[in-house]
């Protein structure tokens, strides 16, 4: 529980940013709180990153629970106003709308990584994608935290750029 009073600020940031709402936040916070509390506790290698991936999974479940319930309400609705149920129902069709924009969206993000200088890639693919800290990936690299910072700033303003302005598309 320490572990989560020390990086519950920045949770809650995280969250926000994921979700849109702070009282969506709020809510998965006390959600994580709740889960935390019925794990038993043990040695965990990175504890950040544990915290971190059960909050987006936390988000991940509350999505797929709100897509589920639009489609039963959906279905209902259509009952009730006499329309067809064995018709394909458009829930199905927008997920599948959502799901094909997601997919482009995470190529076009792919694309984008190619395109970072040597050591900001380098440093991005340990950091975000294998989930390094800054320490370990300073470690891993040879320089120091802050070069890592440096690199990681360089990245996100890259793929800032190059996926504001398109040139992905």
């Amino acid at each position: 529980m320490a572990l989560y009073v020390e990086h519950r600020t920045a949770l809650l940031r995280f969250l926000v940013a994921r979700t849109g709402s702070a009282a969506e936040a709020d809510d998965v916070v006390q959600d994580l709180w709740l889960k935390l509390a019925a794990v038993p506790s043990g040695p965990i290698g990175n504890g950040r990153a544990y915290l971190y991936r059960m909050a987006q999974n936390i988000v991940l479940d509350r999505l797929r629970a709100g897509r589920r319930r639009a489609g039963r309400e959906c279905a209902w609705a259509d009952s009730e106003q006499g329309f067809r149920t064995d018709a394909p129902e458009p829930h199905v069709e927008a997920s599948a709308e959502v799901d094909l924009i997601a997919r482009e969206d995470a190529q076009r993000l792919a694309n984008a990584i190619t395109r970072l200088p040597p050591g900001a890639a380098r440093a991005f693919r340990l950091h975000k994608l294998e989930g390094l800290s800054h320490a370990d990936t300073a470690a891993h690299l040879g320089i120091s935290r802050k070069g890592v910072e440096k690199h990681m700033a360089v990245a996100m303003a890259h793929l800032r750029r190059l996926l504001d302005d398109g040139e992905l598309g």
